[in-house]
């Protein structure tokens, strides 16, 4: 299950072969001011797109809900219905039980804190599919699988229950990322999508009578490192999970492509038999230069403490710089043509090429020409074109890869 929030990272989610996609609509939803929520009218667009693709659709609405908001709730969940979404993504009652009502599928999220068989039990008169909470072991997760295979719990398609965890991406200090610090500091709720990542600063300690002051150096003591279950994800499908969701849904459509890309072919390795050391350390790389904060394994082995990030914000290995936009496509003969806004591109440069339709297109630049006439290289304020393997399109942004030390 891969995070979308844009129409670039849909497309890139597709492109790199995810199963089903979840994303926010307006403000009811954990991540409604740390991304470009789409809209009502976007629904049946992104439901048509899923549906081509063979992909299903998930509608978060997982925040907590007050009575004046409880007719936009039920106009979501009716827009929701009315374009054949797959299903949403919910933890307050008001949603679940309006949902229920007028038969829309519905998924526990995350943030119903599900941690034993009693409370599948409890949501399984709601949903076929519930995420775990992100605090549980492997082993307790196996637990309950197989508490649900022995005692045949079933949702109400008549199903048994199917259990999600989060496989990849973003953690929070908190448990199931119930926090009060950005709404004690700042008074914008984490629980309402608002979270303004307090946890993730540096800080600076001083004793009460002001005489000594200390920076916290070396790690981002309340800010743990992104979550990596690529070592052992063998594990978690043996323990029976079901479906592998992946965090990130502000983050950018090269992190979705990757991510997916990485985890499907984890996925079909471990499937057939090739998964190996060798492999998770080439995949890991591929992890590693796209945004992430240093990877650990979560509670998943049995830790009982976050292990803390090292510096602020990213550290992927690789950085994008926007250099131009992508004036025409000839699609006979598979020329891009460029209008240079910042800087140079030369020969043997990394691309990406980022458009709502066309995803993330990668490329090594082979050739470049400006007045049909082949150049080592083309600079701002110049027109031209470079050979490309699949298609693009008018508008799609065309950014240069390099190494973040660079």
């Amino acid at each position: 299950m891969a995070p979308v929030g844009s129409y670039e990272a849909l497309s890139a989610a597709i492109q790199a072969g995810a199963g089903s996609v979840y994303f926010g609509i307006g403000k009811l939803n954990m991540r409604s001011k740390s991304t470009k929520n789409f809209t009502l009218d976007d629904l049946h667009n992104i439901a048509t797109i899923c549906n081509e693709n063979n992909v299903k659709s998930y509608v978060t609405i997982n925040t907590v809900v007050f009575d004046e908001e409880l007719d936009e709730m039920r106009q979501l969940v009716d827009a929701v219905k009315a374009n054949n979404i797959s299903a949403i993504i919910a933890s307050d009652q008001s949603v679940i039980q309006y949902a229920k009502q007028i038969g829309v599928e519905i998924h526990m999220s995350t943030q119903c804190n599900i941690t034993n068989i009693e409370a599948i039990k409890y949501y399984s008169q709601f949903a076929d599919v519930m995420v775990t909470a992100r605090e549980l072991s492997v082993n307790q997760v196996k637990a309950i699988t197989r508490k649900i295979e022995e005692l045949d719990i079933r949702g109400p398609k008549g199903n048994l229950v199917r259990i999600e965890v989060f496989c990849h991406g973003a953690l929070c200090m908190a448990v199931s990322g119930k926090c009060y610090l950005s709404l004690d500091n700042f008074n914008t709720s984490a629980n309402r999508g608002a979270c303004v990542q307090t946890c993730r600063r540096a800080y600076t300690v001083q004793d009460r009578d002001k005489e000594i002051t200390l920076d916290i150096e070396n790690e981002y003591i309340m800010s743990p490192k992104d979550l990596c279950t690529l070592p052992f994800l063998d594990k978690l499908l043996d323990a029976g999970v079901k479906v592998l969701k992946i965090e990130g849904r502000g983050r950018s459509p090269e992190y979705t492509k990757v991510t997916v890309g990485v985890y499907k072919e984890a996925v079909d390795a471990i499937r057939n038999g090739t998964f190996t050391q060798e492999k998770i350390e080439e995949w890991t790389q591929r992890l590693r230069s796209v945004y992430n904060r240093g990877f650990w394994d979560g509670y998943y082995l049995g830790r009982k403490i976050g292990e803390w990030t090292e510096r602020y914000g990213s550290q992927a290995t690789k950085t994008k710089i926007f250099v131009g936009t992508i004036t025409n496509f000839f699609g006979k003969i598979n020329v891009a043509e460029i209008r240079m806004e910042t800087q140079d591109l030369n020969v043997g440069d990394d691309i990406m090429i980022i458009g709502p339709t066309t995803g993330v297109y990668e490329d090594k630049i082979s050739e470049i020409r400006v007045d049909l006439k082949s150049v080592d290289a083309s600079v701002k304020g110049e027109l031209c074109s470079i050979p490309t393997k699949e298609v693009v399109r008018r508008g799609d942004k065309v950014y240069k890869v390099v190494d973040s030390e660079l």
